[in-house]
């Protein structure tokens, strides 16, 4: 009966620690996240534009992975990230079923 426990108490503590959605190994999540950094990157750099108003930089991540968009966010979030006019048009639409988030620094915060 102890053994029947301590697998219980094994399985709910290696649970906690799956992540569902995309995982660091999906070759899409990693080109998505890839790509959105250097996008947000390549545009500060030839513009210095402020992007800290949380645009949405790409509705298809450069064409390289469909069904995810590159989006800037503040971590923690902030009010001007939740405005309609700042997200992705593709993922508010539902065309778009994932989304790579980066700060205005172009530091990832999270990818789903």
């Amino acid at each position: 009966m102890k053994w029947i426990f301590i697998l219980l108490v094994g399985i709910i503590l290696v649970s906690g620690c799956l992540q569902f959605g995309p995982i660091n190994g999906d070759p899409d999540y990693v080109i998505a996240k890839r790509e959105c950094i250097k996008l947000c990157e390549s545009i500060l750099q030839a513009t210095n534009e402020n992007i800290s108003h949380g645009p949405c930089l790409s509705d298809n991540v450069e064409g390289y992975v469909e069904d995810w968009v590159c989006d800037v966010a503040h971590s923690p979030r902030q009010p001007v990230d939740n405005l309609p006019e700042n997200q992705c048009q593709e993922f508010r639409e539902g065309r778009a079923k994932h989304f790579v988030e980066v700060d205005p620094d172009c530091n990832f915060i999270k990818a789903v």
